[in-house]
Order: structure tokens, then C-alpha cells, then sequence
């Protein structure tokens, strides 16, 4: 594992201890340690990224409560041609998958639609699910932990896919001419495929024996 990566990973256990140290707290002695040591851990991701260690600190103060990892729904979308659909990203520029952080109150499947509805503009429904990636084994550059939920998806008309507010373009790649990838997406991307061709009998997850 290259430091870069390690370096995030140790940022990211440091601000789970001390947020939920910060739940815990007894004093106000005990308060300023935990703050202190969510700093240097936005200190040290901020310093493998682009990002400053203020916006790093911004994003580690939305999450609210004890510290568990993130939950993301992905979906792959495939045509007549075996293309997957993917989105260009606002935020970097690159492909992706079509998806987000899913919301309280819907399920995975559900959230997975709507976040496919959001960014192409197609209506899908979920016939399977996959994979279960695990972001800081799949090179996704994130300062939280997170579990990436990736589902098959079929489109429920004939709507062609359009660029949306939270994307720069949209179009269908082949897997062997496949655009510049998002961090994390690669492995995603390769395993959907697999798992379309009929190469998969069950879902990939992390740490399968």
C-alpha cells in the first residue's frame, strides 16, 4: 500500500477517535485534546490532496453522532452494445459511475435510482446488486470511510441519457475504451462488467475467502 494512501487511512481512524471522543468527553481538558486531534488528522489529509485543511474540517463537522463508515450507491447502466453509462464529474472532471451518498429513509435500491435520476436523467430499476467495495481498498480518495453498494440497473424507457446540474457530460464507453477514471471507480467499473458478461455467481465483497 503506497503512503499517500496510508496517510488517509490513519486520518480518517484519527477523526473517528476523536469525534466520537468528543461524544464521550468528561471535561473540557478531554474536549480540546479531541479537537485538537481531529485537526491534525484534517492537517494530514489535507496534505495528500488538493483540498486545505479548513475544507477538510468542514466536511469532518457534518458528520454528526458516533463515527460509522458512509454508505454509497452506485449504478451500472448497460446498453444493446455492452457500454456502461458513466458521468463526468463536476468536482474533478473525470468518469464515474452514476451515483452518491444515500439518504435516510430510503433503501439502498431506492437511493440508487434516484441518485441515477438525478445525475442521466433516466428512470432505472435495480435487478441486482454487483458489489460491496470498501473505499480505502479501492483507491477511492475520500476523507471518510466508506462502503460502495454498486447494483446493476436497467433503464424502465427509452430516455436517452442528458447531462444534469451535478455533471459536466454523459455517454456510453466500451470496456476497452473506457474514459479517465475517478479514484475508486476503476475497480467498481471492472467488476460490473464481470458481473454483466455472466462471469460473476455472486456479488464481489472485500476480504472474500
Amino acid at each position: 500500500m503506497e503512503l499517500r494512501t496510508k496517510l488517509q487511512e490513519w486520518a480518517d481512524e484519527l477523526r473517528a477517535i476523536a469525534q466520537n471522543g468528543l461524544l464521550f468527553a468528561a471535561n473540557e481538558q478531554d474536549k480540546a485534546n479531541c479537537r485538537r486531534i481531529q485537526r491534525l488528522a484534517a492537517e494530514i489529509f489535507a496534505a495528500t490532496t488538493t483540498r486545505d485543511a479548513e475544507e477538510v474540517l468542514r466536511l469532518y463537522s457534518r458528520d454528526l453522532g458516533y463515527v460509522t463508515p458512509k454508505v454509497v450507491g452506485n449504478g451500472a447502466i448497460f446498453n444493446d452494445r455492452n457500454e456502461i453509462l458513466l458521468i463526468r464529474r463536476q468536482d474533478n472532471g473525470l468518469w464515474a459511475l452514476p451515483g452518491g451518498a444515500l439518504e435516510v429513509g430510503e433503501t439502498a435500491a431506492g437511493g440508487v435510482c434516484r441518485e441515477v435520476w438525478e445525475e442521466t436523467g433516466l428512470r432505472v430499476r435495480v435487478t441486482a446488486l454487483t458489489g460491496i467495495h470498501d473505499s480505502r481498498l479501492c483507491g477511492t480518495n475520500s476523507p471518510h470511510h466508506q462502503y460502495h453498494l454498486v447494483f446493476l440497473c436497467e433503464p424502465l424507457d427509452d430516455a436517452k441519457p442528458k447531462v444534469s446540474e451535478e455533471t459536466l457530460d454523459v455517454g456510453w464507453f466500451s470496456e476497452e475504451a473506457l474514459p479517465p477514471l475517478a479514484p475508486g471507480h476503476p475497480l467498481r467499473i471492472a467488476q460490473a462488467f464481470r458481473f454483466h458478461r455472466g462471469e460473476m455467481d455472486e456479488p464481489f465483497f472485500d476480504g472474500k475467502g
